[in-house]
């Protein structure tokens, strides 16, 4: 057990992110329009693509690619500033951050020179942006079952197959896909390759999936007969294992997997106090602000594992993990505590922000890995499977 434990060294982030962090928060007093707990709770999954180009105006998409590429060549811990910022705010962020986090690290990376000098800098400046292709309706986050496959033909791969819960695909420009493009679904993880994938191609059709919420932030996505240019391929063929294994080290690390529900204790908090009765609830407020912090701390010490160029696959998924029960906690309790209380003045503000976030909170176990996944990755990561 403790080999997995000690990886969490304590790590803090550096003096000179406080600069950093006090210009992102003058650039949101001023840039973001006053909105209601309900909207800004949506700040996880809201798609604003005007908002996500005033960010690359300032140089904050793509904040950890080379300056050569367009990018502001900062490190994780200056990304881990912004996004905390973000998220604290309410900014809706969905638009850019999946190519701001992983998908531009990934080409940089792993991509041919050509790649990179063509996408990074559409991602920097928020003209392209991509979604995620890696669950599937029979593989679900069992990412080595994949049967989404490339077929080598005359023009470079012929892509037929399926992808589900994609974060959304309808707003997006590309998809990076891991598919089979060899072998068979029993190989698991051999013969899996990533391609990077036009969605206005001639065979993509894209279905999106409404939730409780009436939103529609994840879809269907459907590849009939896809034709792919030979430099689609993202990396070597038929190591996708490896390379998607590294992209979400990136995906379940950071901020974002602790403070999805933090606009609405932050206004439940704000109501109580108006009210004076905070004092009341004060062991409540406590325990969740002790689990903030734990988690915060955690995910500092992975993303520091990040910057020494380390890929902390075991100690992101437990951030993950603990990180969704505390999310998901939020609007159970706060819920509850409304409820034992019935004569207190009604709060249209809070109640919408509770609705909202008690409706969409069953899919931060799903988004990134389920739950019975990444248990499975620390169990291992524990020497017990």
């Amino acid at each position: 057990m403790n080999n997995l434990l000690s990886a969490f060294r304590l790590a803090t982030l550096p003096a000179r992110t406080n600069p950093f962090r006090a210009e992102v928060k003058a650039f949101l007093q001023s840039s973001l329009a006053p909105a209601p707990a309900d909207i800004r709770a949506r700040s996880w999954m809201g798609f604003n693509a005007a908002f996500s180009k005033k960010l690359a105006a300032r140089g904050w998409v793509g904040v950890t690619l080379p300056a050569q590429y367009g990018g502001a060549n900062l490190d994780a811990f200056s990304r881990f500033v912004l996004v905390e910022e973000l998220l604290a705010a309410g900014a809706p962020v969905s638009a850019h951050w999946i190519a701001d986090r992983q998908s531009g690290p990934l080409i940089l990376k792993f991509g041919t020179e050509a790649q990179r000098q063509f996408y990074l800098p559409k991602i920097c400046s928020a003209e392209a942006f991509f979604c995620i292709g890696m669950s599937e309706p029979n593989a679900g986050s069992d990412l080595a079952s994949v049967g989404t496959r490339a077929t080598r033909c005359e023009w470079g791969w012929r892509l037929n197959g399926r992808k589900i819960w994609t974060t959304n695909a309808q707003h997006c420009h590309y998809m990076i896909a891991l598919v089979r493009s060899s072998g068979e679904p029993q190989d698991r993880q051999k013969g899996l390759s990533q391609f990077i994938v036009d969605l206005s191609l001639p065979g993509v059709t894209v279905r999106p999936i409404h939730d409780l919420a009436g939103d529609a932030h994840f879809s269907e996505v459907f590849f009939d007969d896809v034709l792919l240019a030979d430099d689609a391929l993202v990396g070597a063929e038929g190591s996708g294992w490896e390379q998607v294994n590294a992209e979400l080290a990136f995906e379940r690390s950071g901020p974002e997997r602790i403070y999805s529900s933090i606009v609405l204790l932050e206004h439940w908090i704000t109501c109580l106090r108006s009210r004076s009765e905070a004092s009341a609830h004060a062991a409540t407020i406590g325990r969740f602000a002790t689990h903030l912090a734990t988690l915060r701390n955690m995910s500092i010490a992975v993303t520091a594992k990040l910057v020494n160029g380390e890929s902390p696959l075991v100690e992101a998924a437990l951030v993950k993990d603990i990180g969704t029960e505390f999310e998901q906690s939020i609007p159970a309790v706060i819920e509850a505590a409304i409820a034992l209380d019935p004569d207190a003045p009604v709060d249209a503000e809070l109640y919408g922000a509770v609705a909202y976030v008690n409706q969409i909170a069953p899919t931060y176990s799903l988004r990134g890995g389920t739950r019975e996944i990444l248990r499975g990755m620390i169990a291992r990561g524990l020497g017990l499977r």
